[in-house]
């Protein structure tokens, strides 16, 4: 835990950089794993830009894949729920993402 809250530390003073994270997820989410270095723990974010991060959920990862393990698995499904949601706001125009903000008056069922 104290690998994860230096990162978080980090990602605070820097920004939400790409090198602080593993992707997860598919190619076409933003779901990204915390992390870099090996470890067993997980955290897994949804990362929208270097000043744009939304926490989700992890756990200690006991298998060779996130997907594998239900309970880690549905952490990632969840963000990738968000992901879509986000992603279909953004092209109807009821989201607007900036470098660091993201404006709506949408509330989110996941």
């Amino acid at each position: 835990m104290a690998r994860i809250a230096k990162f978080v530390e980090s990602i605070a003073d820097l920004g939400a950089l790409e090198r602080f994270f593993r992707p997860e997820g598919k190619m076409s989410d933003g779901v990204c794993a915390l992390p870099v270095v090996k470890s067993k723990l997980r955290l897994y974010c949804l990362r929208l830009s270097d000043s744009i991060l939304i926490l989700g959920n992890g756990g200690v990862k006991k298998t060779r894949t996130y997907d594998e393990d239900g309970e880690l698995r549905g952490f990632v499904v969840t963000l990738q729920n968000f992901d879509k949601l986000i992603k279909e706001g953004v092209k109807d125009g009821t989201i607007t993402i900036s470098e660091n903000e993201i404006e709506t008056d949408k509330t989110f069922d996941i």
